[in-house]
């Protein structure tokens, strides 16, 4: 996503007082962010297609087209980033929706600082790291472009969603050293979401899949047991 000042956020969701809540929060907070609204998941997905906005955010719980439903559309043929929004705490749900290809996810009720701070960390990570532009890391059989956010495997180009490549780009960048759970969860979900390592086990999983020749014997992508992640050069060690 190009940066820009005006952003346009889709919310689907079947509550009126709900949409009407997220809008006016935004329109408060983010006076310049356009806000569109859908009242259901095959609406939504029309939206998508016709609007073409920066974020999804999308309410689990739905009549007829679940989220769980419109969210496992979607990704057939977009990565555009979505914010699921839940009425619990509920793990087994938020890894549900991380694995479908959820970017975040956000509790109701939830405070108006803490939804905008939720939208700004999706959006930033859209954007991609503001560090080391135009670089290329080349390592095996894959390339990694951080200029225009592209990975080639054996000369295929592989798809990721933004968080998918905010993860890997955090380790690629730090190449051999061992980036501690924590920090990761903090640099890429922000705040809230410190203590929940099964992100992390989502999203390592997923990544591995797409870049590893063999997932359970990876190669490029290693966990440090009860410290973090790392990203090893194979040319390097070669």
């Amino acid at each position: 996503m190009n940066r820009k000042s005006t952003v346009k956020i889709l919310v689907i969701d079947d509550e009126a007082d709900m949409l009407k809540a997220i809008r006016l929060t935004i329109n408060v907070q983010e006076p310049e962010w356009e806000v569109i609204e859908a009242e259901s998941g095959g609406k939504g997905l029309s939206l998508i297609d016709s609007e073409k906005p920066d974020m999804v955010l999308l309410d689990l719980r739905m009549p007829r087209m679940s989220g769980f439903d419109v969210l496992k559309k979607l990704r057939l043929y977009s990565n555009i980033p979505v914010i699921v929004l839940t009425v619990e705490s509920d793990e087994l749900i938020e890894v549900k929706a991380l694995e479908i290809g959820a970017d975040d996810f956000i509790t109701k009720p939830f405070g108006n600082l803490e939804l905008i701070a939720h939208i700004r960390s999706v959006l930033r990570r859209a954007e991609g790291f503001d560090i080391i532009k135009n670089e290329i890391i080349k390592t095996g059989n894959l390339e990694i472009n951080f200029n225009n956010h592209t990975i080639n495997k054996d000369n295929r180009l592989i798809s990721l969603t933004s968080t998918e490549f905010a993860f890997l780009e955090l380790l690629a960048r730090n190449k051999g050293q061992v980036i501690p759970f924590e920090v990761i969860l903090g640099k890429i979900w922000g705040q809230y979401a410190l203590e929940n390592r099964d992100y992390l086990k989502v999203y390592i999983r997923k990544l591995r899949v797409k870049l590893e020749d063999d997932p359970s014997n990876p190669q490029f992508l290693k966990t440090v047991n009860g410290l973090g992640y790392t990203f090893t050069d194979t040319t390097e060690d070669g």
